[in-house]
């Protein structure tokens, strides 16, 4: 039976291919976008492909935008609006490290307090938070991404535990590193910037970080993970895919029991 099931940033990347395919599948999808532009771009090829979606534009941090949750009816909520932006932790200017907080942390949180207040009413529904990867494991250069995907491991297992007695499920999809462009935008934010002659963090090293983006995954394998996943009645509480990732992460947090300074 199809669900009804509303989608936050399913103007580009992931969430943009999940919104699609569950409305392929049967499910009504109500996908919102950052900006209009998104908006009537998701409109034009939902159109185009003869899916029935509705999509509205809800940029999560405008307050009058988030109230517009309060509108609709959904049973399942999956938090996926987020920014990404790279650079070393020790030297980003604090308005770049707050405004990413701002979207990926505190502007999700409000987001997910209405669909919370609407699903304990009902006594039944879902939420997914779009964490990642960078929820568990770091890498250089990738810091504030990492650190608002933490706090959103950390808001979501508090979540799950606080809403149970509800009946509302809370769960996790961690997508390791995909080719959507999202990571690749973040990468090219730091240079508008970085110094080398002001900062000490050397510009080689970051270069060379920035190589790994060269073997990112294809998106369509995570995006019908993701179809597979948002809707379903029981499945784990985090989901990471691919599984070469989720086995990087739990080698990673196996070795930080052990690790010295």
């Amino acid at each position: 039976m199809g669900k009804t099931i509303f989608i936050t940033g399913a103007g580009s990347g992931l969430g943009r291919g999940a919104a699609l395919g569950l409305a392929k599948q049967g499910h009504r999808v109500i996908a919102t976008t950052e900006i209009t532009s998104q908006k009537t771009d998701l409109m034009r090829e939902a159109r185009e492909r003869g899916l029935d979606m509705e999509v509205f534009k809800l940029d999560i941090t405008n307050e009058r935008d988030r109230a517009g949750i309060d509108n609709h009816d959904f049973d399942v909520f999956v938090a996926n609006a987020a920014i990404n932006e790279g650079g070393p932790l020790g030297e980003m200017p604090m308005d770049r490290f707050r405004a990413i907080f701002e979207v990926n942390v505190f502007a999700t949180l409000e987001s997910v307090q209405f669909a919370a207040r609407k699903l304990v009413k009902k006594g039944k529904g879902k939420i997914v938070f779009l964490s990642s990867m960078a929820g568990i494991i770091t890498t250089p250069y990738g810091g504030p991404y990492a650190a608002t995907k933490h706090a959103i491991e950390g808001m979501a297992l508090t979540l799950k535990d606080e809403l149970e007695e509800f009946g509302v499920q809370v769960a996790t999809i961690n997508p390791g590193a995909y080719n959507t462009g999202f990571n690749d935008r973040a990468a090219e934010e730091k240079w508008k910037w970085y110094d080398g002659e002001k900062n000490f963090t050397r510009a080689e090293d970051m270069k060379k970080q920035e190589k790994g983006l060269k073997n990112q995954f294809d998106p369509e394998d995570m995006i019908e993970k993701m179809i597979e996943i948002i809707p379903a009645d029981h499945h784990k509480f985090r989901t990471v895919h691919p599984e070469k990732t989720e086995k990087l992460m739990k080698e990673t947090e196996k070795k930080r029991w052990d690790m010295e300074i």
